[in-house]
């Protein structure tokens, strides 16, 4: 039987000539008030907007794990298991540069009380209706994943 062995930080680093995109995780956090979490951000780019809580992968993680780990810093929340939802790569839906970005999304029995930190200015919950302007392209997130997961599973 082989047994794998997980990636460790002492295999050299790789360089290749072409550009690559950068990957980020983002979470989509439903509430049983049917609410959103959502965090204002702190830095450029949209500086003072709302955008749902994520950011850059770190390059030892995998994508549920920085999803996990980037909620807890800008929303100070923890939440059990969370699942794939899609990928969203359009060409210039970053300004930073090009970027690809995997939503995951879980749903809390209650409100947990979220506490902003990382380059979070302020976590708070939104109900799905009344959604403040978004950062990104965060707004169409939400819309297609009221629409292909709350709209056909949840009441």
């Amino acid at each position: 039987m082989t047994v794998l062995q997980p990636v460790t930080r002492n295999l050299p680093m790789y360089s290749y000539s072409y550009p690559r995109p950068a990957v980020t995780t983002d979470a989509i956090i439903i509430s049983n008030r049917k609410s959103v979490l959502l965090i204002e951000r702190g830095r450029e780019p949209y500086q003072g907007k709302w955008a749902l809580p994520g950011g850059f992968m770190d390059m030892d993680e995998s994508l549920e794990i920085a999803c996990q780990r980037e909620l807890e810093e800008e929303t100070g929340l923890r939440v059990g298991e969370l699942k794939q939802f899609k990928a969203y790569g359009a060409v210039n839906r970053d300004p930073r540069g090009r970027t690809i970005s995997v939503l995951f999304y879980a749903f809390l029995e209650e409100e947990k009380i979220p506490l902003a930190g990382d380059d979070a200015a302020n976590a708070r919950w939104f109900p799905l209706d009344q959604l403040p302007e978004l950062a990104f392209d965060h707004q169409q997130i939400i819309e297609e994943f009221k629409a292909e997961v709350l709209d056909r599973f949840v009441s």
